[in-house]
């Protein structure tokens, strides 16, 4: 009997283990989570539950507010889903006034924005900034405009001056990530500088390519090399409208070139500049200047509006646009589409009026005001704070909806699960849906901040957590 008794003791732990439930399976992780050394300062919000039915499967600090990162384009692009449509489109429209006679137009060639983030962008063929030129280019030249009068005018005064949400930090706005928001956006308002890195650690870099090239730039190279491996440790300083800024940090050893990428601090200057460059090398002359939404709003004057068409661009739907938004995590994406809820609510494209059309969205969708403080549309203000009850509230609210599928597709995989991730300066978070072995469907959100040590260690630990979900 004893024999029997000890041969059954493996069976007895097993059915015990197998017994357990998904709360207290995830119950035994978090606090062995909440026991590591990197977790001592740190707050976690973790809130899941069945995707069927609703009801709760975990809930720890679920209904506190906590900086979500990326995690809070979800907001975004399931209130832009439903406000504008999946099948919404950004157009811009290039034209002109007055009239051509023997090839001289009398008048100003004019490009109105209407804040495509697509226009010269390299993810689509029919947006990449040659295609775009070239469109122009024979447009121009079919209407046979060989003299401009007047002058080429880039209005994007259809969204507000300031490009960028409050909250945002100087380390940031300089660098791609940061891009602003304007009317007229170009290349997704990024640029590429290429460094030549030195020979050995502590050596100085020189910069070799600077694509697609402001209008107006200088910027004062601080940029040392680093140890071989280590990777991009540069930053930009650059604010919008500037033409003066300075990068300083390291770039690894070791290799031919090096390229980071910043944002560009005016993109309709940049586009003038691309346009007058393929106008002189058409040998096409203006006789006047290039005009821009900002000197229109210094001196309190209306754009000209185009009064012949000569070629429209339309961006790709609003669905193919998200796919990249949560993909690729782009806070560009996410602050134009704040500013486009607002502009086609209101008429003007302002970053606090987008914000607060989408919180109000939420509210009148059952989230309470306090449970979404959202600076802006992309997560990048670190005075964002969401709750992770708020976050799965959104989620559940996606999976009624006819467009769910088209989200559901545009989130990531990471960890073999379907969710988007998020990283801030002491924040780490994801949010998502998971299908079980067993069939079982949940939806959750897990929110770290103020953690200890590198992020790529508290992901992992965080995988750890969610794994029970498998």
């Amino acid at each position: 009997m004893r024999k029997i008794f000890f041969m059954l003791l493996p069976v007895a732990a097993f059915v015990t283990a197998t017994a357990q439930t998904t709360h207290q399976k995830l119950d035994a992780a978090v606090k062995h989570l909440l026991a590591d050394t990197q977790m001592k300062h740190a707050i976690v919000g973790l809130y899941v539950v069945n995707s069927k039915t609703g009801a709760a499967v975990y809930s720890l600090n679920s209904n506190v507010g906590l900086a979500p990162a990326s995690t809070q384009k979800i907001f975004t692009s399931i209130a832009a889903f439903d406000i504008l449509g999946k099948g919404y489109t950004f157009k811009t429209e290039v034209g002109y006034n007055g009239n051509i006679v023997n090839g001289e137009l009398h008048g100003d060639i004019i490009v109105t924005g209407h804040g495509d983030p697509s226009l010269g962008s390299w993810r689509y063929v029919h947006t990449k900034m040659d295609t775009v030129l070239q469109k122009i280019r024979t447009a121009v030249r079919q209407a046979g405009i060989r003299t401009i009068s007047g002058n080429l005018v880039l209005d994007d005064t259809k969204f507000s001056y300031q490009p960028i949400p409050r909250g945002w930090i100087w380390e940031d706005i300089g660098n791609y990530y940061g891009a602003g928001v304007w009317g007229i956006n170009w290349h997704e308002n990024q640029y590429d500088l290429s460094f030549q890195p030195g020979d050995k650690e502590g050596d100085e870099t020189g910069v070799t390519s600077l694509q697609p090239s402001p209008e107006v730039f200088a910027m004062n190279n601080l940029v040392k090399t680093g140890a071989p491996g280590s990777g991009d440790n540069s930053t930009i300083f650059m604010a919008p409208y500037s033409a003066d800024g300075f990068i300083e940090g390291t770039i690894p050893a070791g290799s031919d070139s090096f390229t980071i990428s910043g944002s560009l601090p005016y993109p309709a200057a940049t586009l003038g500049k691309e346009l007058t460059d393929m106008f002189k090398a058409d040998s096409i002359t203006i006789a006047g200047s290039v005009i821009w939404g900002a000197q229109l709003s210094l001196e309190k004057k209306a754009a000209p509006v185009i009064t012949q068409p000569l070629v429209n661009f339309t961006s790709p739907p609003l669905d193919s646009l998200i796919y990249w938004f949560l993909q690729r995590s782009i806070n560009f994406y996410g602050e134009t589409f704040a500013k486009t809820v607002a502009y086609e609510k209101t008429g003007m494209g302002e970053t606090e009026k987008g914000v607060a059309l989408i919180k109000n969205f939420w509210q009148q969708n059952g989230i309470e005001p306090g449970s979404i403080k959202m600076l802006d549309g992309s997560g990048l203000s670190p005075q964002n704070r969401v709750t992770a009850a708020a976050e799965v509230h959104a989620l559940q609210y996606a999976k009624t909806r006819p467009w769910y599928s088209n989200f559901y597709t545009s989130l990531p995989l990471y960890n073999g699960i379907k969710m988007k991730s998020g990283t801030i300066g002491g924040s780490k978070a994801f949010a998502g849906y998971h299908t079980a072995a067993d069939g079982t469907e949940y939806t959750f959100s897990i929110i770290i901040n103020n953690y200890d040590g590198t992020a790529e260690s508290v992901v992992k630990k965080m995988y750890t957590v969610l794994d029970v979900l498998k």
